[in-house]
C-alpha cells in the first residue's frame, strides 16, 4: 500500500511548478483517499523511468513523460512519475555515448515539484557546455511549468500544432481538514516548541501568518523560475512574467518566444540529421586558404607559377639589385659560363617564407646581372615592389642597348626539358637586330 500521509506531504503545503489542470487531477485522486474512501487501490509500481531510444541516424530520444518529482517512488497513482535525477542521468548517458550524434527530449509533462528542478536545469547546462552535440526538445504534446523549464535548457524547442508550452508559475496548496475532522469526531492537539512549527498544518484553517510565509516562498521561487526561463530562451524577465503563467498552443508559443518551430518529433529528428550531415560535410571540405602575399610583392601567385614554369631559377646571392644604367650600343653577343642552377624551392604556406623566396630570386638575378656588368639594387626593388620579371626585362634592355657590346653574357643552363634561357634568346635577338 502507498503511504498516503507521505504522498500528501509531497503535494500539500509545498510549492509546485505544475499546470493547474493536472494539479486538479492529482487532488481529485488523493482527496477521497485522505478522507477514508475505499475507491480503487493505488498501483505502487506505476513509476515510469525515462526511456531512451536511439534512431538509425544515431539520434538519442530521451522521454520526459509524466509528473516530475525530485525522487520517484511516491504519488505513482496520480499519473505516473519521472524523477529529475533519472532525467539528468538519461541525458548524460546519451550525450556521452560515442555512437550518438545528438539528443532530443520528447516532452509530454504537466510539470511537477520545485525541489530538484533548478539543479536539473543547471546540470543540463553543464552537460551541454562540456560537449558539442546538439540538444533539442519537442513539446509533444505538453511542456508545462517545470517541464517547460527543463525544455528551455535545450538549444531549440519544437512544439506540435496542438502542443502546449508555458504555465510558467509556482503554486502551493493547503487543505483545511478541520471540517472533515469534526464530522469524523476527531480533535487534533499539537504540543510543540517554536512559534511557527505547526503553521499551515492541515487540521486547522490557514492563518494569515502562514499564508504570508507560503506566499513569500512562492514569490521567490517564481522569480527564480522566470529568470531561468528568460536566460535559457534569450528573453527578458519582464517578458516571461508577462505571460502570467498562460499556456500557449502551437504557433502561439513561437510568437511568445517560448518555442522555435512548429513540428513533430519526427521532423525534429529529420532536421537534426540534416544539419549534422551538412556540418560534417562542410568540415570535410575545409581547406586552409592560401596565405595573402605581402603588399610589397608585385607578382601574383599566378605570375609566380608561370615564371617558375618558364624561367630557370637563379642562384641565391646577397647582392644589391636593379636600376638599369643609361642605354649604350650593345656589343656582339658572347657567352659567359653558365651559372649553377638552383633547385626549385618547395612551396611554403607562410607569407614570410614567400617574401624570403621573392627576395632570394631578385638577389640571385642581381648577382647574375652584376657579372654581366649591370648594377641592380635588390633592396630598392623589393621596397618598390618591382617583380623579378620586370628586373629581368630591365637587364635585357640595358645589355641590348650597349652600342659597344659585341655579345651578351646572359646564358642560363640549357637542358632538354627547359631549353635555351629566355634571357640569352632575347639578348641574341636584340644583338642581331642591332648588327642589321
Amino acid at each position: 500500500m502507498i503511504d498516503l500521509p507521505h504522498v500528501a506531504s509531497r503535494v500539500f503545503g509545498t510549492p509546485l511548478t505544475i499546470a493547474r489542470a493536472k494539479l486538479e487531477v492529482i487532488l481529485s485522486v488523493l482527496a477521497p483517499r485522505l478522507a477514508g474512501s475505499t475507491s480503487e487501490p493505488i498501483d505502487p509500481e506505476a513509476d515510469p523511468a525515462p526511456q531512451t531510444s536511439i534512431t538509425v541516424e544515431r539520434i538519442a530520444v530521451v522521454s520526459v513523460i509524466g509528473t516530475l518529482v525530485s525522487r520517484s517512488g511516491y504519488l505513482a497513482a496520480a499519473s505516473g512519475l519521472v524523477s529529475y535525477a533519472d532525467i539528468g542521468d538519461a541525458i548524460a548517458e546519451a550525450i556521452d555515448d560515442p555512437t550518438v550524434r545528438g539528443v532530443i527530449l520528447d516532452v509530454d509533462s504537466p510539470g511537477g515539484e520545485v525541489g530538484g528542478l533548478f539543479d536539473l536545469v543547471e546540470q543540463i547546462g553543464a552537460i551541454k557546455a562540456g560537449n558539442g552535440k546538439p540538444l533539442w526538445a519537442v513539446a509533444n504534446e505538453s511542456a508545462l511549468s517545470a517541464a517547460y523549464a527543463v525544455a528551455s535548457a535545450a538549444d531549440r524547442i519544437y512544439v506540435t500544432r496542438t502542443g502546449e508550452t508555458g504555465s510558467i508559475g509556482v503554486v502551493a496548496v493547503h487543505v483545511d481538514e478541520s471540517g472533515a475532522d469534526a464530522k469524523a469526531g476527531l480533535a487534533w492537539t499539537f504540543v510543540f516548541a517554536g512559534e511557527r512549527k505547526i503553521d499551515a498544518n492541515g487540521h486547522e484553517p490557514l492563518s494569515e501568518r502562514a499564508r504570508a510565509t507560503i506566499q513569500a516562498d512562492v514569490d521567490r521561487l517564481y522569480t527564480e523560475l522566470c529568470g531561468l526561463v528568460a536566460a535559457n530562451r534569450g528573453l527578458t524577465n519582464e517578458a516571461v512574467r508577462a505571460t502570467d503563467a498562460s499556456i500557449y498552443r502551437g504557433e502561439l508559443a513561437i510568437r511568445a518566444g517560448l518555442a522555435d518551430r512548429v513540428g513533430t518529433l519526427d521532423l525534429a529528428i529529420a532536421e537534426m540529421v540534416t544539419e549534422l550531415d551538412r556540418t560534417a560535410s562542410a568540415a570535410r571540405n575545409i581547406v586552409n586558404p592560401t596565405p595573402k602575399r605581402s603588399p610589397s610583392m608585385a607578382t601574383t601567385e599566378t605570375e609566380r607559377i608561370q615564371h617558375d614554369a618558364t624561367e630557370p631559377q637563379l642562384p641565391l646571392a646577397s647582392q644589391a639589385v636593379p636600376q638599369a644604367p643609361n642605354p649604350e650600343p650593345a656589343p656582339p653577343a658572347t657567352q659567359m659560363p653558365a651559372p649553377e642552377p638552383a633547385a626549385n624551392p618547395a612551396p611554403v604556406p607562410g607569407p614570410a617564407d614567400k617574401l624570403r623566396a621573392e627576395f632570394a630570386e631578385i638577389a640571385a638575378l642581381a648577382a647574375q646581372a652584376a657579372r654581366l656588368g649591370v648594377t641592380v639594387d635588390a633592396a630598392d626593388a623589393m621596397r618598390k615592389g618591382i617583380s623579378a620579371d620586370a628586373l629581368r626585362r630591365s637587364v635585357l634592355d640595358a645589355l641590348a642597348a650597349r652600342a659597344e657590346a659585341t655579345s651578351v653574357i646572359a646564358a642560363a643552363p640549357s637542358t632538354t626539358a627547359v631549353g635555351e634561357s629566355p634571357i640569352v634568346r632575347r639578348a641574341k635577338e636584340r644583338a642581331a637586330a642591332a648588327r642589321a
